[in-house]
């Protein structure tokens, strides 16, 4: 009766994402050394029907075969951020979550790692890491109540890692949920989130970790979440070190099995060292008429600065209630473009631009800035939180800002609604970047080269211009 209460369970927990690979629950007659599903006799187990799929559809195999990419993450974020939008939330009062509950897991892993180190040097590293995650923890206190009491515990897949993630029809399917440990299930969307960050940061591609964390980010406004994201991705990288370890010292493995087992637990440590450290917090702002490129090469850099985006054109719509791609059927300057709105939306941008920087990460604010004093409005904010503040200012030629907008138009998958009308507005209306803000302007002309050139060297001019090399998180 136990195995099949959890078979049901594991059917339960993975058809909220994978209903097409999970069947049933099936019953097996016969004997052990004869088994079968169908037929008459006593039940002696039960079993999870699942449909087969090719290993090398897996998300990790994939990867590896340099197969996986952008557009299929971003599917991937999509899913997640439903997913959790749809998830239960743990019941007001519920241990899972709380401050101590998250702590507990994670203390273990330095409990359990330490004797299975034998090298000093391992050890302070160890120690160091310990030290930082008591204290995070210790400084983010509060916003891990916070977030529990305001419904961001959730049952959760628990176990999301490449591994467990296959393409089907497609599709990037997640499966294989945590059914036997509910406390590893109900936690924090956002320690959801970072498993796949690392995951993706360790396998050496931190643009789809970040092209993943901005995707999602984008669609569920979870920008608060991103206080405690660092200590989840710590986290998550310990428990990898941690059981790389822990296979390492089980008896019978081979010498040089032992060696590898024990070098990739060495890496995790460093993983989670480079995790504490981060990138330093600074405030870009894009600059340009509509169809320049702006929204392309802030989502071609943001990986590369390790920089969180925001959208305007999708913070705007959040404002008015509206879906991220729904049309308002606005025009220039009224409905969702009033004014009014447009000053709310910016005020928005910079309380987001806020939470970024104070997680510690960059933020890139991609909006059209045509106007002075929205370019103050952030130019003061990095002032008064004392992080360094430059222009991305990215231009195009007229006819081929016209034709951007028209290719636009017909796809119908962009957030932004200008057109021709907005366009020859912007054109008259514009007060482009004045000499005193010159010195903060990184200039970028993607008519000529296209989009991908122009992020290439607007990352490396940012990244000299803010003081720090490029490279990620």
């Amino acid at each position: 009766e136990l195995r099949r209460r959890f078979c049901e369970e594991e059917l339960r927990l993975n058809r909220r994402l994978a209903p097409q690979l999970y069947d049933a629950v099936v019953e097996i007659r016969g004997t052990p050394e004869s088994p079968r599903i169908e037929g008459t006799g006593p039940v002696f187990e039960y079993a999870v029907k699942m449909r087969e799929f090719p290993q090398d559809a897996l998300a990790s195999r994939l990867l590896a075969a340099d197969r996986l990419g952008p557009r299929q993450i971003e599917q991937l974020a999509a899913t997640i951020a439903a997913f959790h939008e749809s998830a239960t939330a743990a019941e007001t009062g519920s241990a899972f979550g709380s401050p101590r509950t998250v702590l507990a897991p994670a203390l273990q892993n330095f409990e359990q790692l330490l004797p299975l180190l034998a090298t000093l040097e391992d050890r302070a590293v160890l120690a160091a890491l310990r030290e930082w995650t008591e204290r995070e923890h210790r400084t983010r206190h509060a916003l891990f109540e916070k977030r529990r009491e305001g419904g961001a515990v959730r049952e959760c897949h628990g176990d999301l890692h490449l591994g467990n993630i296959v393409l089907i029809d497609g599709k990037l399917i997640p499966f294989d949920c945590i059914e036997f440990n509910a406390e590893l299930r109900w936690i924090d969307v956002m320690s959801e989130a970072a498993f796949l960050v690392m995951d993706l940061t360790d396998r050496r591609r931190p643009d789809l970790a970040f092209r993943f964390l901005n995707a999602y980010l984008e669609l569920t406004a979870d920008y608060g979440g991103l206080g405690i994201l660092r200590f989840y991705l710590v986290y998550r990288a310990m428990v990898r070190a941690k059981v790389h370890c822990i296979r390492a010292s089980q008896p019978g493995v081979l010498s040089a099995e032992r060696t590898r087992l024990f070098a990739a637990g060495r890496d995790y440590l460093g993983l989670a060292q480079h995790f504490t450290r981060g990138a330093r917090a600074a405030i870009v702002i894009t600059h340009g008429l509509s169809g320049s490129g702006k929204t392309a090469i802030s989502q071609s850099v943001a990986p590369h600065l390790g920089a969180i985006r925001i959208r305007s054109d999708v913070e705007r719509k959040r404002l008015c209630g509206m879906g991220l791609l729904a049309r308002s059927g606005s025009k220039v300057e009224t409905g969702i473009y009033t004014q009014e709105l447009t000053r709310a939306t910016y005020e928005r941008l910079a309380q987001l631009a806020r939470t970024v920087t104070g997680a510690g990460y960059p933020a890139i604010v991609d909006g059209a800035f045509l106007r002075r004093w929205q370019r103050d409005l952030f130019r003061d904010l990095a002032g008064e939180l004392g992080v360094p503040f430059a222009i991305l200012d990215v231009c195009a030629p007229e006819p081929v800002l016209r034709a951007r907008l028209t290719q636009r138009a017909s796809s119908g998958g962009d957030a932004s609604e200008a057109d021709q009308a907005v366009l020859t507005h912007q054109l008259s209306t514009r007060e482009p970047i004045a000499d005193d803000e010159a010195r903060e302007a990184v200039r970028v002309d993607s008519g000529l080269s296209g989009s991908d050139a122009a992020a290439e060297r607007a990352c490396h001019a940012l990244a000299q211009r803010l003081g720090y090399q490029a490279g990620g998180q």
